[in-house]
């Protein structure tokens, strides 16, 4: 049976060690050791670190001694009531808490061995077992990510100065992340893809939702509880918050699904892509939509193609999924067909601006086009814009990186050698690049390996 097709963002590349992630005797000494790297957020924004020779730029990966100016004191993880204090360890409400300091997420541990990869909850890697003991099994590189968006300028700009790869010559940099991930290889977008939707849940969840106490962070930041739960909370004259009993989703990370589909006429040979209202002049995509209760990835596709433009679908096929951390979809791929009989309407959402039907030679001409696949800086936060509510205007603190089509070349850089190329005219369109679903979904449907194809006229016996 082939391979599942793994779409950048996605690969999950850590073995994540969830059984762990309760352990504080683990995550304490973990912190310390030497091959442990740290991603650095701020705002949603990446850590990057680029070469001054270079033109391209990676993820930043910080040691502990670099970053630890910014962890705060120490325990990190288990913190007790008072500074400094560790918690019991039989308190089910302080598993691997973080009251105190700058959020930190354990991501995973990254196995290069393979002798001796897939570490699993047995007892050599058990959260029972001595933690020193877990440790010397463990073989690669630990991973966590931390949110700087609430510390001084200052402070981070001197950490950042300090830092061992600083000193080396490297430039370190938060980047408008759109923009990074275009220049990252699959390993380092699957870690960012991870990273990035953890930091944003836990920046963006602030208050319980059920009694808007504040809240904290369990097992290292992949829970959040409500502080009226901590064994020392003051709680006279409250009702009992109702997250003390039972299982809630929102106590933990949650994706939510969009489906994303490439609709094919009845011929295989047209393709009906549509364009929102807010994105850049001439760039069209698949159409999607959240999913909503109650229905399946396949009822999720046909409302949202009727909604949208008025278009009757059947023969839903599925393709692919990717995650894409804005801030924490999971985008589900799919090939549906549809008459180009049906009008097409485009004042039934508030949102299309125009859908229309492509050929299979008009989507490869833009497909071979040298620009048919690449946005520019402003397009690139015109989009990021139309999702966030974020001003197209502000100057992201990154190089020209494009967002979706991994262009490496800085902005200059890419004027430079544009003038030394032979001139030629921009595409009627242009389409998402490979780095986005879209782009798969198109792509792979117009070089004839995937979707619906035209049927080839049977050939009878000699």
């Amino acid at each position: 049976m082939a391979e599942a097709y793994v779409n950048f963002l996605g690969g999950s590349p850590l073995n994540r060690l969830s059984w762990l992630r309760t352990s504080q005797p683990f995550l304490n000494a973990i912190v310390h050791a030497p091959t442990t790297r740290w991603l650095v957020f701020k705002e949603g924004q990446p850590l990057v670190q680029s070469r001054p020779s270079a033109s391209n730029q990676s993820l930043a990966r910080l040691t502990t001694t670099d970053v630890k100016p910014l962890l705060g004191s120490e325990p990190f993880f288990s913190q007790g009531e008072r500074e400094g204090e560790l918690a019991p360890s039989d308190v089910p409400g302080l598993e691997a808490a973080r009251l105190r300091g700058t959020p930190i997420v354990f991501l995973g541990l990254h196995e290069t061995d393979t002798n001796s990869a897939d570490a699993l909850p047995s007892s050599e890697f058990s959260a029972k077992t001595n933690a020193d003991a877990v440790i010397s099994n463990i073989k690669g590189t630990p991973y966590f990510s931390l949110d700087v968006s609430d510390v001084a300028q200052s402070e981070v700009d001197q950490v950042l100065h300090n830092a061992a790869a600083s000193q080396e010559g490297t430039e370190l940099v938060f980047s408008e992340p759109r923009a990074a991930m275009g220049s990252f290889d699959p390993f380092e977008a699957a870690l960012f893809a991870e990273a990035r939707s953890m930091i944003d849940w836990n920046a963006r969840n602030k208050y319980c939702p059920s009694c808007g106490s504040p809240v904290y962070s369990l097992w290292a930041g992949w829970k959040l509880s409500c502080s009226s739960l901590l064994p020392w909370a003051d709680n006279a004259g409250k009702r009992p918050c109702p997250t003390a009993r039972g299982l809630h989703n929102f106590a933990h990370p949650r994706t939510d699904a969009v489906v994303i589909m490439a609709v094919i006429d009845e011929s295989g040979d047209k393709i009906l892509l549509g364009r929102n209202k807010k994105w850049p002049g001439k760039f069209y995509s698949c159409m999607a939509g959240f999913i909503e209760p109650g229905e399946s990835f396949e009822d999720a596709v046909k409302r949202e193609l009727w909604e949208e433009a008025g278009v009757k679908v059947w023969n839903v096929r599925y393709h692919s999924t990717q995650p894409w951390p804005y801030p924490a979809n999971l985008m589900v791929g799919f090939y549906a067909v549809a008459s180009t009989s049906q009008p097409i309407r485009t004042d039934l959402d508030n949102e299309l601006d125009e859908a229309r039907w492509y050929t299979r030679e008009e989507i490869l001409a833009v497909l071979n086009h040298r620009d048919g696949t690449t946005l520019t800086r402003r397009d690139h936060r015109q989009l990021a814009a139309s999702v966030e509510k974020s001003n197209t205007n502000q100057q992201p603190n990154s190089s020209g990186a494009n967002a979706l089509a991994g262009d490496a070349v800085k902005e200059g850089e890419k004027a430079a050698v544009d003038a030394a190329q032979e001139p030629s005219e921009s595409p009627p369109f242009k389409v998402p690049p490979m780095t986005a679903i879209a782009g798969v979904l198109i792509n792979e449907w117009a070089r004839g390996r995937a979707g619906f194809q035209p049927e080839l006229p049977k050939r009878g016996n000699l």
